[in-house]
């Protein structure tokens, strides 16, 4: 079915090296590495739709999912992440309800999905800087609803969904939208943990900053979703605002983040004052595109061959850090590679698809489970113990079955059938007690290819593939493939690549850029305010850039690019060309300090909460007309720079229009002597005096389950940039 230099897939059996793992029968296995062995626990019974065809690991590995999916299931009927584990977060419970689980159980899809709701808006994971708007992938919780709806057909969950996603979407428009691109702001949806997603430098309110492909595909197909749902419920005038926005989504990630140089979306954009795109790969990011269509045919096709298939699977990104232990970096999520192959499936190569499924099986039969990830280089589960039956794993080794060898795919007019079925499947495949809306289906796939041939709906030839929403009562669906591939380009798996260490960069007097030499580099590439204007040889010593002479503020990055042509991050934006470009004012002048002794600089800082300094208003004086970048020196010490929820927000106004939203994310628990900066905004100010406002409106309600949505400010500066 499968063979490579590292693993084998057999009907029976995957050998690697000396383990493997036999099937014994469609509900057990066993496995040399480390003792594993699964035995089915009971019947499923007629509550879940059956499989089976004749490659007995696919029946094996289905059944195996779909039991660990039973035990998933917390008292109160809600999804749980882990075997072991309580709760779930937004982003794995949603990604695996559009995988399988919005059909496998929507009852119980409904009550997680509601247990993400506070307020009448979604709730964002905790997270990197106190989590909601530095991470804004919630939107993710619209498409699980909508699929819930596509299996259920249920008015009343649409309505309240639709309610629930409108107000969530406009406040993420009024805070994390960029007028001028397109994008949304806010860090990748798989990418919450900073260690090798980001460079080192980067803090959080850096990673606010980012525009990030997986996030960006999702608020796309969200507010696509929200369109159809505003027409649905009759809000006419919703549905055409939203339509534009998901347009104008889906014009900046093509326009903004695709790099025809590599062939693949870029991971985010990054930076400060001149952001750049990154040269990694995403993969789920990439993925998303091809699914929900951002991605046209041709760029499809271009992914499939560059975006780096590796020996144990598509790796989260490409390349790798060689300094961060395995978790995201250098990994192979099989949630991951199930959207990777479903993509896969619809840009039409079979090979790509085979390795896919493989990489998958591989994964949970030598463990015995479908566990959460593997190191991409050795294929070793990573932090084993309590990571068994990862739930968006289990849903996406179930849609290898549903999604991709019996095509099910849902839409608004019906359930489409659409199998891709590779030539190792190519025997007869039956899904049986599938239910669909009021309706139970048993249905048949044929052969192999990449397109149906014929549809028999009770023995009928039907005209198209699509079954009717209204349908009901039980039916034989069976489907005779074509037995061809209209893409049969032969890609081999590449071995992992890890990406230069991001050099560490310095003045040497004013005019001088040097950096310390980076191992197995072969060039520089530096960058002036984000454009690439020199390349260098690496030197054992004396890296070094001669900067000219200018009186406009002007950021320099030094890119490192190894013997291999991968390319490190940039390094941190270095600015030069300040003199008598920026000024500072203490925002004690304009409000009341918070007072001696209630924080370590609380004499000369002012304190801003939900109900303290709602209001403050900004007297500054602008030297000459032109563009300034404006932002905040801050502390906030409600929480750690990894996780939790109160990261503070604010409107800045000017002129009478509101310019944007400032973040101050969380540095440290009880941190409030630790500075640095807010996001920054670019305003367009007069030359003289004139007013700014920082206000808390509406739309600044965080995720703070302390009700906390607070920050010290001791200054705020201007930077003349035109």
């Amino acid at each position: 079915m499968y063979e490579s230099d590292v693993f084998s897939v057999y009907p029976r059996k995957v050998e690697e090296g000396q383990y493997h793992a036999d099937i014994i029968a469609d509900n057990a296995l066993t496995s040399t590495l480390d003792g594993h062995k699964w035995l089915q626990q009971g019947k499923v019974g007629t509550q879940y739709p059956a499989f089976s065809c004749g490659v007995p690991i696919s029946n094996t590995m289905y059944k195996m999912s779909v039991g660990e999916m039973m035990q998933q299931m917390e008292k109160g009927s809600t999804w749980r992440t882990a075997l072991h584990a309580t709760g779930i977060s937004n982003r794995d419970l949603n990604y695996s309800i559009l995988l399988s689980l919005g059909w496998m159980n929507p009852e119980v899809s409904k009550v997680s999905l509601m247990k993400k709701v506070k307020n009448g808006k979604i709730v964002q994971d905790d997270g990197t800087g106190g989590s909601w708007p530095v991470l804004t992938d919630r939107a993710v919780w619209v498409l699980g609803g909508w699929q819930v709806y596509l299996a259920t057909g249920d008015k009343q969950w649409l309505k309240r969904c639709y309610e629930i996603a409108r107000h969530s979407l406009m406040q993420d428009e009024a805070t994390i939208y960029d007028a001028e691109t397109g994008l949304v702001r806010g860090g990748s949806s798989f990418g919450e943990w900073r260690d090798g997603a980001y460079p080192t430098w980067m803090e959080p309110s850096d990673v606010a900053q980012t525009m990030s492909l997986s996030t960006n595909a999702i608020f796309y197909r969200a507010n696509e979703i929200v369109s159809r749902m505003a027409q649905l419920c009759g809000d006419n005038t919703s549905a055409t605002h939203f339509e534009q926005i998901a347009y104008k989504i889906k014009t900046g990630v093509n326009n903004y983040l695709w790099l025809d140089e590599k062939g693949y979306y870029g991971q985010y954009r990054y930076g400060r004052i001149y952001p750049i795109v990154s040269s990694r790969s995403e993969a789920l990011g990439e993925a998303l595109c091809v699914i929900f269509g951002i991605a046209d045919n041709r760029r499809a096709q271009q992914m499939l061959k560059t975006v780096a298939m590796n020996p144990y699977g598509v790796s989260c990104y490409s390349p790798q850090e060689s300094h961060v232990y395995p978790y995201q970096n250098n990994a192979m999520w099989p949630g991951v590679q199930a959207f990777w192959l479903w993509a896969s499936a619809i840009a039409g190569n079979p090979q790509v698809v085979t390795h896919g499924i493989a990489s998958v099986y591989r994964t949970a039969a030598l463990y015995a489970s479908n566990s959460e990830n593997v190191d991409a280089m050795s294929g070793i589960r990573i932090d084993g113990g309590d990571k068994y039956n990862m739930l968006w794993n289990v849903a996406g080794d179930i849609s290898i079955v549903h999604r991709v060898l019996m095509g099910i795919n849902m839409e608004e007019e019906g359930l489409t059938i659409r199998p891709f079925v590779p030539k190792a499947w190519s025997d007869s495949k039956q899904l049986t007690n599938f239910k669909y809306r009021k309706a139970v289906l048993d249905i048949t796939v044929q052969g192999y290819g990449d397109k149906v041939s014929a549809m028999y709906v009770d023995g009928k030839r039907q005209s198209g593939t699509t079954l009717s929403a209204s349908l009901t009562g039980r039916h034989t669906v069976r489907i005779v493939m074509n037995g061809e591939f209209g893409n049969y380009e032969i890609l081999k798996a590449q071995p992992v690549e890890v990406a230069p260490e991001t050099p560490e960069v310095y003045f040497e007097g004013e005019q001088k850029l040097a950096w310390r030499p980076v191992a197995g580099v072969k060039e520089y590439r530096i960058l002036r305010n984000g454009k690439e204007v020199s390349v260098q040889p690496n030197k054992a010593t004396g890296n070094a850039y001669m900067i000219p002479a200018t009186r406009n503020y002007t950021e320099y990055q030094v890119v490192a690019v190894g013997e291999n042509g991968t390319m490190s991050y940039a390094s941190k934006p270095m600015a030069c060309g300040k003199r008598g470009k920026e000024l500072r004012y203490e925002m004690s002048q304009f409000a009341k300090v918070a007072g001696k002794g209630k924080y370590v600089e609380g004499e000369r800082a002012v304190e801003i909460t939900n109900t303290e300094n709602t209001r403050i208003d900004i007297e500054v004086d602008a030297p000459v007309d032109g563009i300034y970048q404006v932002d905040f020196l801050y502390a906030n010490g409600s929480g750690n720079v990894s996780e939790g929820n109160s990261c503070a927000t604010r409107m800045l106004w000017s002129e009478g229009r509101r310019q944007g939203c400032v973040v101050f994310p969380q540095r440290g628990e009880g941190m409030w002597g630790e500075w640095g900066y807010s996001t920054p905004l670019r305003l367009h100010l007069k030359k003289g005096k004139q007013n700014l406002l920082l206000i808390y409106e509406l739309e600044n309600d965080n995720m703070s389950v302390k009700n906390e949505n607070r920050a010290l400010l001791s200054q705020i500066r201007l930077i003349q940039l035109q």
